[in-house]
């Protein structure tokens, strides 16, 4: 398709701001996939071509995380390998499962989600599992969340604090940054799919990419010094979105 200057400037302004949400609370691409269809791109080279600008901007979000060391490395690896091929199934399984199926499961789980964290005041708690179960726990939680980014992808990174924070009992801060190594393997596996089929809009992505970045790098540093208040906030507003998205694309 043919690039002008609206389709940038429509683009990449909500690509800032969707890594500035996505590296608080995860998200983002509740913002940016939709400024790419604002801009005139086909579905599937829209999803293609805002893994490209997650998958950089992701990269900016957790070198600053990684930096504050706000990386729980022993959870964080571990997620990732789970994360990988189960982005890369979610993908496969896409094309063979009404996604109107799963949208329905999850407009039923978000408000229950949404509880929790309501609920919950401090968004830390005490380890689910014991210490030699704490690896394979953290596998299993990349391989599950892995595999909806794969499916459906708004949200993941809301899902991952989510649970490391519940189940692994991991500080908020710490959470979202450990969060943020798992969503950017979990965007890899996806980009590969998606660039393999040439679905990716790479003269669009990369500048959108840098905005991205920019918008990672700012919400990271929000993160770190705002605390866990912070993003809990955020994580209401991501889901009460992600919600909102769900029901829409369902009716």
């Amino acid at each position: 398709m043919e690039l002008t200057l609206t389709t940038y400037l429509i683009v990449c302004p909500l690509v800032f701001l969707a890594g500035l949400i996505d590296s608080v609370a995860g998200g983002g691409g509740l913002v940016s996939l939709p400024a790419y269809y604002l801009a005139g791109l086909p579905p599937v080279l829209a999803a293609g071509t805002n893994k490209l600008s997650a998958c950089l901007g992701t990269v900016a979000s957790t070198t600053r995380f990684v930096r504050g060391k706000k990386v729980d490395w022993r959870a964080g690896l571990f997620a990732a390998l789970g994360a990988f091929p189960g982005s890369w199934l979610g993908t496969l399984l896409l094309q063979h499962i009404s996604e109107d199926t799963v949208r329905m499961l999850m407009i039923v789980a978000i408000p229950l989600v949404a509880a929790v964290v309501l609920r919950k005041r401090e968004m830390t708690g005490r380890c689910l599992v014991p210490e030699k179960g704490l690896r394979p726990m953290a596998f299993v939680i990349g391989l599950v969340v892995g595999f909806y980014d794969g499916l459906i992808g708004p949200g993941t990174g809301t899902f991952l604090i989510l649970l490391f924070t519940m189940l692994l009992g991991m500080e908020a801060v710490m959470a979202s940054g450990t969060a943020k190594v798992v969503n950017l393997t979990s965007n890899v596996a996806a980009l590969i799919s998606l660039l393999s089929t040439g679905n990716v809009a790479v003269m669009l992505g990369l500048p959108a990419a840098l905005c991205g970045m920019a918008g990672n790098w700012l919400g990271a540093g929000l993160t770190m010094k705002r605390g866990a208040g912070f993003i809990r906030y955020m994580l209401l507003v991501v889901l009460v979105l992600l919600l909102a998205k769900m029901v829409l694309d369902v009716l």
